[in-house]
């Protein structure tokens, strides 16, 4: 299984310009490659990453948790949606 081009970019958009809170990938209909299903732009909150999963399907999905405790800082976790 593969992993489309636009993914690395979807990423690195979210990493290095914080473009986004939050990317959702999937895996596509031929089951042959990961592709971006979802992005959340920057404003957006946990609360609507989690919404924006599907109940009953598996995801996979990285969220820029950004926290103002002394500093602001932020961390990229990587979530594997079952």
């Amino acid at each position: 299984m593969g992993v489309a081009d636009h993914c690395k970019g979807t990423f690195l958009e979210l990493q290095r310009k914080k473009a986004h809170r939050y990317v959702i990938f999937e895996i596509d209909k031929k089951k042959t490659q990961v592709v971006v299903e979802k992005t959340g732009n920057p404003a957006e909150s946990y609360d609507d990453f989690t919404s924006a999963l599907p109940e009953n399907d598996c995801r996979y999905a990285i969220f820029d948790f950004v926290t103002f405790e002394n500093c602001q800082k932020s961390k990229i976790f990587f979530i594997a949606w079952l």
